[in-house]
């Protein structure tokens, strides 16, 4: 009885991930970084950027928005849309 339930336990979380797999990347991620550009918060987010360019294959555009002690960059990622293309990078 227990195996079975281990088996359906294990094919549905099978069929999840295919379904979680599926998904498609999105045209475009944004990186936001609350720092004035120049600094090494800047540079390290532009170096992880071409990184995550060359493995995803699709354009990571790092923006920065200073100010607040990070509030101003915190508070727009929060109001973007929860689609996954806003990330904050923070330090």
């Amino acid at each position: 009885m227990i195996g079975k339930i281990l088996f359906a336990l294990l094919v549905a979380a099978t069929l999840a991930a295919g379904v979680a797999m599926a998904q498609a990347l999105p045209p475009n991620i944004q990186l936001v970084v609350p720092f004035s550009p120049g600094g090494p918060v800047d540079f390290t987010a532009r170096v992880l950027a071409d990184r995550m360019r060359a493995g995803l294959g699709i354009p990571i555009v790092v923006e920065n928005r200073p100010g607040a002690n990070g509030a101003v960059a915190a508070v727009g990622v929060k109001n973007a849309p929860p689609d996954g293309k806003t990330l904050l990078f923070i330090s």
